[in-house]
């Protein structure tokens, strides 16, 4: 069943109006009618619902009783990335949703070779954001991840300061002799916490950017002993996350 977020909430009668390209992709692409069914999900909350009219600019749906399961991680991930080369980040943001993760920040880094072109930025943002929506509707989430503007490293650590645990992947604590296991950082996490994880871009984090972090209040962790892509940690991260709370 077709899965869509309302951009309003159902109204006191359990009614609501989909619109815009979702209210177009239901009529022209999936082809329904009258009578059909999708899911709806508002607020945080999925409903099954029923299409009761097709008008010019769209559907008028009409929610059935009970909500659905929600498929949300027990926790709430932040994905903190050095900006990558190419379409990386694309592919962060799409199996980064897939995975569970609750945010994305990305951030200019000492190493990261993209610099953010501020008169292209928000074009670039709002095609993130149409990835997170189609990956949250495609794996059934009822939460659409939310991606952020680019941020310095410094703001980056101003806005660390909400989180309730905060880590950063670090090649040189997965060298030592006696590196922190992602496992072993998780027993200090519990249901329902906010976690922000940072990653440096192709070139990895720098010892000043590691030694600020630790400053900050950041723990460092292993991913293992071999050196993941950019685009790999993050998900490597999420992985062991929804292996341990799911």
């Amino acid at each position: 069943m077709q899965r869509y977020f309302l951009d309003t909430s159902f109204d006191k009668d359990g009614k609501a109006m989909i619109q815009g390209e979702d209210g177009k992709h239901i009529v022209k692409v999936m082809r329904m009618d009258v009578g059909d069914r999708i899911i709806a999900v508002s607020n945080g909350e999925a409903f099954i619902s029923k299409i009761i009219e097709l008008v010019s600019d769209g559907v008028l749906i009409t929610r059935e009783e009970g909500t659905l399961a929600s498929n949300e991680m027990p926790v709430k991930v932040t994905i903190a990335c050095g900006l990558p080369k190419g379409d990386k980040l694309d592919l962060i943001v799409q199996k980064g949703t897939e995975l569970g993760m609750k945010a994305v920040i990305p951030f200019e880094a000492e190493r990261s070779i993209v610099k953010w072109d501020s008169k292209k930025g928000d074009k670039k943002v709002e095609r993130l954001r149409k990835i997170a929506k189609e990956a949250a509707e495609q794996c059934h989430r009822t939460v659409i991840p939310e991606v952020k503007a680019p941020l310095s490293f410094k703001k980056l650590l101003e806005a660390a300061e909400i989180y309730d645990v905060r880590l950063f992947a670090d090649e040189e604590d997965a060298k030592s002799t006696e590196p922190n296991r992602i496992a072993d950082r998780l027993k200090n996490v519990y249901h329902k916490q906010s976690v922000l994880v940072v990653f440096g871009p192709e070139g990895g984090l720098s010892r000043k950017e590691a030694d600020s972090l630790v400053s900050a209040g950041f723990l460092s962790v292993s991913l293992g002993p071999r050196i993941l892509r950019t685009e790999t940690a993050p998900l490597y991260l999420l992985s062991a996350v929804s292996y341990e709370f799911e």
